[in-house]
């Protein structure tokens, strides 16, 4: 639900930048350099010069809601996509960031809760309705494991440090499951990104190719607008795909480590256990 929040919010907030910039430079005006007179009559051109023909002065649009505007129907799609792609990213980075520091914090205070000296069975009580995070998930799953072999009067305990094991395996690859959730989109984007957008821009250059045939024109002034939308694309596939693949490298070294974290606990509590089994025994 959070990370629908942030992705409709972020659509928003560009859908509003968007229409905004558009209105401004929709009604902004124009200006010209005035015709000079001289006693309410124009001054003529002086021989050889140039007249400029009216609304010369207007070129093509070359802002960037200009330049998306103008493009091929082709070239907007692959745009409209990459811009969608960069939302949706960012959404995935803000939410697993916070999603990472927080278990990162949880986790730190269950480790200083956890060799505090409290006991167990208060600590299972306090936790077992629900674990908010991975490392009390995997002291509750070997807990009830725990509580249900000696409350279901179990004699022989000769396989119980084998259960516990696999149960605290079980639990943490399903957390790791979880903090990995999401993460393959980054890598898509980071990796597909910017073919996608170079395939936006020979798209476009081809196209300009093709008015420069039709027209016969092959001044700079024909070929800017077009080489430069057919570039835009190409701009707008690196700022989707470099944030997701920094970040995607970022996550899953935050992963890795949480996951080693979350294994040596489990060990630590494993030999725990363990020795009481004997202990019992």
């Amino acid at each position: 639900m959070t990370l629908r929040k942030l992705l409709f919010a972020m659509v928003l907030f560009l859908a509003a930048s968007a229409s905004f910039a558009h209105a401004q430079s929709a009604t902004t005006p124009v200006t010209g350099a005035p015709t000079a007179q001289v006693q309410g009559q124009a001054v003529a051109a002086p021989p050889g010069a140039a007249v400029a023909p009216e609304g010369a002065g207007m070129g093509p649009d070359m802002s960037l809601i200009g330049l998306f505007l103008q493009a091929h129907l082709v070239v907007k799609l692959v745009m409209a996509g990459l811009i969608i792609a960069s939302i949706w990213v960012w959404a995935i980075i803000i939410d697993k960031t916070i999603l990472f520091t927080r278990t990162k914090r949880m986790m730190d205070r269950f480790e200083q809760t956890f060799w505090s000296g409290q006991s167990l069975e208060e600590l299972y009580r306090s936790l077992s309705s629900r674990p908010n995070h991975a490392m009390a998930a995997i002291f509750v799953a070997a807990m009830r494991e725990w509580k249900r072999s000696y409350e279901g009067g179990a004699r022989s305990f000769a396989g119980l440090t084998q259960r516990l094991d696999k149960v605290m395996d079980v639990t943490i690859a399903r957390e790791v499951e979880r903090l990995e959730s999401r993460l393959l989109v980054l890598a898509t984007v980071g990796s597909a990104g910017p073919f996608i957008g170079l395939f936006g821009t020979v798209w476009g250059i081809m196209t300009s190719f093709q008015s420069i045939a039709a027209s016969k024109n092959t001044s700079l002034a024909v070929v800017a607008p077009g080489i430069a939308e057919a570039l835009f694309a190409t701009a707008i596939g690196l700022i989707a795909a470099i944030p997701a693949t920094i970040f995607y490298n970022r996550f899953v070294s935050q992963v890795n480590k949480q996951a080693l974290r979350l294994e040596g606990f489990a060990d630590e509590f494993s030999a725990i256990l363990s020795r009481q089994i004997d202990e019992r025994g």
